[in-house]
């Protein structure tokens, strides 16, 4: 069973999440499920980033501790994860002590390994504490974070430890010049054009504030530092392997990041280069998704343009919002949300489309066939659908990346050729003629075939449907006991379907 080590970005600990955060979760949800289906072992993290200014400036706006904000929003976030069905394996948090150890150990490591990688510098500039970092004359416009418009930049001056990132350059562009370590390919020609115009070196320490993990040395005038925020969350990933404990490489290296464009330059350029001047494994792989707009504007809590998360779930439910997002919105660039499309993919896709299949063929067997599944040979219905399926595997696990709306896609071109089927076939028809028995139940059988594989195909997206419209069917097991590799071998023969209520309820609002 090969190891299969996945990670979302962590999430600051500010405010509950929105729509953003849900997209780069339940789309790495659906990465994991797929791999556990393929029969991997999968690990996959995510947690919450606590640390750093913006922290202790919202807890001070509160009248909060930033510990009692952080242990709020860190609960909230884990019960929203659950609603949506989450199947993280792990929750790390940057307060957690395992994780402060793991960060001092790591930049000790640096220390010995790359002893002139540290150093002492003076410096100013304009620091955006919606970024957490720093802003060049290039990210600024009108005096404002380009990716946070609302923010006032604040000018800073300060002593601290630099981290000499202009020394990794030719390593990181070999690096990441390569086809598989980031991805898409526009994220990587962006951070390729970042390398060819030099890299700056970045301060790894603050001296302002102590919610952090303290800096493991002094600078020279014998002031303690606190560890600068991003020299802090990005270890999550290595920490919450158990790092320094030796045990740690049982996971290390990653083997895939998740993580939005607004911090690409973080995972792809300063976390490598961090590991490399440790002497460690750099991750094998970095996806790097783009932004869920609402009115063309990104989701975004200090814009004031944000969706509440739980109303969404609500709506229809935690599956139909994991469809919508992940089939509407492309998982290699930015896409809209809004309602009124929310619902027409519901009404259209979910409702119109699998769920009045499931609903026709489970009631056909059970008017028919006394509710047991009759034999069929397999047809070229079957053989279609293969095609359609090996399309779903190139883009969730292929050289092309994670296209996750290809892949939905690719599997709802196989519920549209059932429902074409059942309307050319027309067994309500076929029923009332007792020398057209065998093609009936050619039919209904073929029928539950498709869905069958439709259940487990789709399990990684949508897996409370999945599993409800497998055990409607009268499957053994769960999808996730069947995986891929038995699921063409199976054979329906038998089963008994169990009627249920509606898998996907027409919406009141859209029906005519």
């Amino acid at each position: 069973m090969a190891k299969y080590f996945l990670t979302c970005a962590i999430d600051y600990a500010t405010a509950d999440p929105h729509q953003g955060h849900a997209f780069e979760k339940i789309g790495a949800d659906a990465i994991a499920r797929y791999h556990r289906l393929l029969g991997d072992d999968v690990h996959f993290l995510v947690g919450m980033d606590e640390h750093g200014q913006k922290v202790a400036q919202t807890a001070a706006e509160r009248k909060v501790s930033p510990q009692e904000l952080v242990d709020a929003v860190a609960e909230s976030t884990e019960e929203v994860w659950g609603l949506l069905g989450i199947s993280f394996d792990q929750f790390i948090r940057t307060t957690d002590p395992a994780h402060k150890a793991g960060v001092r150990r790591l930049i000790e490591l640096i220390f010995e390994n790359s002893p002139d990688d540290f150093y002492e510098k003076a410096y100013a500039g304009w620091y955006c504490v919606g970024c957490e970092a720093f802003k060049q004359d290039n990210e600024i416009l009108d005096g404002k974070c380009v990716i946070h418009p609302t923010r006032t930049l604040e000018w800073v001056e300060e002593k601290n430890w630099f981290f000499r990132l202009s020394a990794y350059a030719d390593r990181l562009k070999k690096l990441v010049s390569g086809e598989e370590f980031l991805q898409p390919k526009s994220r990587r020609n962006e951070i390729l054009s970042l390398i060819e115009s030099g890299l700056d070196d970045i301060s790894a320490s603050r001296s302002r504030f102590s919610w952090g993990v303290p800096f493991p040395r002094p600078v020279s005038s014998g002031d303690a530092q606190t560890t600068y925020v991003w020299f802090d969350a990005l270890p999550n990933y290595l920490t919450a392997t158990g790092f320094p404990n030796p045990d740690h490489q049982k996971l290390w290296p990653a083997d895939l990041h998740i993580i939005g464009k607004d911090i690409s330059r973080f995972h792809a350029l300063i976390w490598p280069a961090m590991l490399m001047a440790a002497g460690l494994e750099v991750p094998k792989r970095i996806w790097v998704h783009g932004f869920v707009l609402v009115g063309g504007s990104r989701v975004s809590k200090s814009a004031g343009v944000n969706l509440n998360l739980r109303e969404a779930i609500d709506k229809y439910g935690p599956d139909a919002l994991r469809y919508f997002l992940l089939r509407e919105v492309p998982f290699d660039g930015d896409g809209n949300f809004s309602w009124e499309r929310f619902d027409e993919r519901y009404n259209a896709d979910l409702a119109n489309g699998l769920g009045n299949l499931a609903s026709r063929t489970i009631s056909m067997i059970d008017r028919y066939c006394d509710g047991v599944v009759p034999r069929g040979a397999p047809n070229e219905i079957d053989a279609a659908d293969e095609q359609d399926l090996r399309v779903y595997h190139e883009s969730i696990g292929g050289p092309r990346g994670f296209l996750l709306h290809e892949a939905l896609k690719a599997v709802w071109l196989t519920v549209a050729r059932a429902n074409a089927f059942v309307d050319r076939q027309a067994p309500w028809k076929l029923a009332k003629n007792p020398e057209s028995r065998a093609e009936l139940e050619m039919t209904l059988a073929s029928l539950v075939r498709q869905l069958t594989r439709q259940a487990l195909y789709l399990w990684p997206f949508i897996p409370s449907k999945a599993t409800e419209l497998w055990l409607a069917l009268g499957a053994p097991q769960t999808p996730l006991d069947m995986g891929f590799a038995e699921i063409e071998k199976v054979d329906p023969t038998g089963w008994r379907v169990l009627k249920r209520d509606l898998l996907f309820p027409k919406s009141d609002s859209l029906q005519t």
